[in-house]
């Protein structure tokens, strides 16, 4: 048995970090009703290209003063000044992000929400090329010790739903009781409360947590050899290529490396 229990804390309708960005390929794959832009694109909103994503997730995307920034943002601002358009942000929970439903129904044309390439994932939406490296962390209250999910045995860990943080914890979490939140904010306050012991999440995002919380840390991280993609309707062609299109551009130019290094502080590791 993988845990001891499981209970669902906070579920409630909150936007989970998911950037997504207008765009449903050509008219026959976009389902909505806005006008061409650039390559073929048919967007939902005319002039716009609106972004799916679950706040808080930051640096990938959060809120300050009144606008949404982060690092997803920069990247999708980019998709969108090559299709001659501005981005629009649309915060809703993961799960419509990561069911595809959200693309779907024409709330949005991409889905830019920190989120890691995965096969389910896969059935639901198309991705674009990777564009970030991440993997599983674990975070806690500095020197409780939490180097490993053995170290938390009869202990509370915070996951947030519907994240691959969630699915390593299922499998991997022995005799641990899993508690289940709507949002990454949700999920640190929990550990900030007692709430949980500790918490699994992408390592981006709980380093940059712990650098403004000095009283917890980092115990671990997994090496579960993440990717990050930007989701997009499936058979949106005209609008992937877009974006893989930009990807391939800005890595090129050295543009994705000052884009890095603003909201992590340094640049990527080369590989």
């Amino acid at each position: 048995m993988l845990r001891s229990k499981s209970r669902v804390l906070a579920l409630i309708p909150a936007a989970v970090l998911a950037l997504a960005a207008a765009g449903c390929g050509s008219s026959d794959s976009s389902g909505g009703t806005g006008g061409a832009t650039p390559g073929g694109v048919t967007l939902v909103q005319p002039g716009k290209l609106v972004t799916c994503t679950g706040l808080p997730y930051e640096p990938f995307q959060f809120e300050k003063d009144g606008k949404v920034i982060g690092f997803d943002v920069d990247l999708v601002d980019l998709v969108a000044k090559k299709l001659n358009v501005t981005q629009e942000i649309k915060d809703t929970p993961f799960d419509g992000i990561q069911s595809g439903v959200d693309l779907d129904s024409g709330k949005c044309d991409l889905a830019a929400a920190g989120m890691t390439i995965n096969d389910t994932r896969k059935q639901n939406f198309d991705f674009s090329d990777p564009y970030f490296e991440a993997t599983q962390a674990l975070v806690g209250k500095k020197g409780a010790g939490f180097t490993g999910l053995d170290k938390l045995k009869g202990k509370k860990l915070g996951v947030q739903n519907g994240t691959t943080g969630a699915q390593y914890a299922e499998k991997n979490a022995q005799d641990v009781e899993l508690v289940t939140f709507e949002d990454l904010g949700l999920l640190l306050n929990g550990v900030e409360t007692g709430a949980v012991d500790a918490a699994i999440n992408d390592n981006g995002v709980l380093y940059d947590w712990v650098k403004k919380n000095t009283d917890y840390e980092v115990g671990t991280e997994f090496d579960t050899g993440e990717q990050y993609g930007i989701g997009a309707k499936k058979g949106n062609t005209a609008l992937l290529k877009i974006v893989n299109e930009t990807i391939a551009e800005v890595k090129a130019s050295g543009e994705y490396d000052k884009i890095y290094e603003k909201w992590f502080g340094k640049k990527p590791e080369s590989k």
